[in-house]
């Protein structure tokens, strides 16, 4: 049957009309392009699919997602284009004036909505080199806050007041992220120019061991206490710096649960905490008080 079919139409296809012709010929450029669409979409979600099979981070997952919808929307423009002038040269109708035309309002548009080309090229590289991740905590720019949502348009942060940001990918020129690997809990402490910077180093790192050894604490420093030594000297204290290695996200609870230790520990050896002090030296023979003078009368 499918024989005799095909030489039918063989016998039939040049007493066809012209309009015939095209028409079959334009049923099968459209019914290619549906059949390209279909396997494209089908073979870039498999795709997908078998990459995000062997990653069990979920934000890994729904970066692969992202990245196929892109890339099967992507797919469909290109086809349907194709196909489209494929069916107006069937028609009889001249292409080269029509992509002369595209190219121009293509330009134009180009320069109006660059922002907006701009967005999707950075959120695509965002996306594919794994720079920004859903619960991740960034500062992009001057906005900073954890990641609730990462789009090929916008990355979304939420900051400590809870303020929403929206960020434009395209105005993203570097990303701080705050929370791949491990971390640094930087604690610098000051304490009185007359106490032994020797010993006061000594209680920090007790203190630092009773943290680590701390059932609560110990899983999220990854190392003992590193102390730097003296930082600077300020106006009423010497500083003395410090940090731990932790795990991400965990230097903000680690570096106050160590100051609120270390105030404990200073306060039971007598270790001055200094605050700001001013010396006043007295002339010889002037009075050890003044006295408060009654104001003028008005």
């Amino acid at each position: 049957m499918p024989n005799e079919f095909i030489q039918w139409v063989a016998q039939a296809w040049p007493e066809l009309g012209s309009a015939a012709r095209s028409g079959l010929r334009i049923a099968g450029i459209v019914l290619a392009a549906f059949v390209a669409v279909g396997v494209t979409q089908r073979a870039i979600r498999a795709l997908r699919e078998r990459i995000s099979s062997r990653f069990s981070d979920r934000e890994t997952v729904t970066r692969a997602e992202t990245l196929g919808r892109a890339m099967r929307y992507l797919a469909a423009v290109v086809i349907t284009v194709i196909a489209g002038m494929l069916v107006l040269a069937e028609l009889g109708v001249s292409v080269a004036p029509i992509l002369g035309a595209a190219g121009v309002v293509g330009l134009a548009v180009g320069f109006g909505a660059q922002s907006l080309v701009k967005d999707y090229f950075t959120g695509f590289f965002l996306l594919l080199e794994d720079q920004v991740r859903q619960g991740d905590v960034v500062k992009l720019g001057e906005h900073a806050g954890l990641v609730e949502e990462v789009t090929l348009r916008y990355v979304r942060l939420r900051d400590y007041d809870g303020n929403v940001h929206y960020v434009p990918n395209g105005t993203v020129t570097t990303v701080v992220n705050m929370s791949r690997g491990f971390a640094q809990a930087v604690v610098d402490i000051g304490v009185g120019y007359r106490e032994d910077v020797d010993r006061v180093m000594v209680v920090m790192r007790e203190v630092a061991a009773e943290l680590r050894a701390d059932p609560a604490f110990g899983n999220r420093i990854l190392e003992a206490i590193e102390i730097a030594g003296v930082e600077r000297w300020d106006a009423s204290s010497v500083v003395i710096r410090s940090r731990f290695r932790v795990a991400p996200l965990a230097q903000w609870d680690v570096r106050r649960e160590y100051l609120r230790r270390l105030k404990s520990a200073f306060d039971a050896r007598g270790i001055e905490i200094p605050f700001p002090q001013m010396v006043v030296h007295r002339p010889p023979g002037a009075p050890r008080e003044v006295s408060e003078r009654p104001a003028p009368p008005s």
